[in-house]
């Protein structure tokens, strides 16, 4: 998590976006992809920090299946992010901050733990969360 704290923090210095950050590391424990939010600067919506880190990941192994991989990243997901890390077999997710606003890991929705779909992550939340937390506080109190 100190590794995704640090691509936030990177993020938001050099763009100017929301400071999230999301590192994936291989079943071995070597890191594939690591991401902030790039939104502002690429002009894209789905450009979440965890969106660009699974797409990182998937072309630096070759196969967008990222089965026994692990994704960590410094705020629980949203709905989009949360389909997308399922849809790609992590193994297990680790997140910061609660989101209560967009959160599909617990807060709003639930996503990950949906019986219906046939990958369930294994995941561990609020790892760090204090820290996450006051990194958004910061950059949102900054914006008022």
């Amino acid at each position: 998590m100190r590794r995704a704290l640090q691509v936030a923090t990177a993020a938001t210095v050099d763009a100017g976006d929301v400071p999230v950050g999301a590192v994936v590391y291989a079943p071995d424990g070597a890191e594939l992809a690591a991401a902030g939010n790039q939104r502002e600067a690429a002009g894209d919506p789905t450009a979440h920090a965890e969106i660009v880190a699974l797409r990182a990941a998937a072309a630096r192994l070759g196969s967008w299946r990222l089965t026994g991989c692990t994704l960590v990243v410094t705020l629980e997901p949203c709905t989009m992010c949360a389909g997308a890390l399922v849809l790609a077999r992590i193994g297990t997710l680790v997140f910061g901050a609660w989101e209560p606003k967009t959160g599909a890991v617990g807060s709003l929705w639930d996503v990950v733990r949906d019986r219906r779909l046939s990958h369930r992550p294994e995941v561990y939340a609020g790892v760090l969360g204090e820290e996450s937390a006051a990194l958004l506080r910061a950059f949102f109190g900054g914006q008022r």
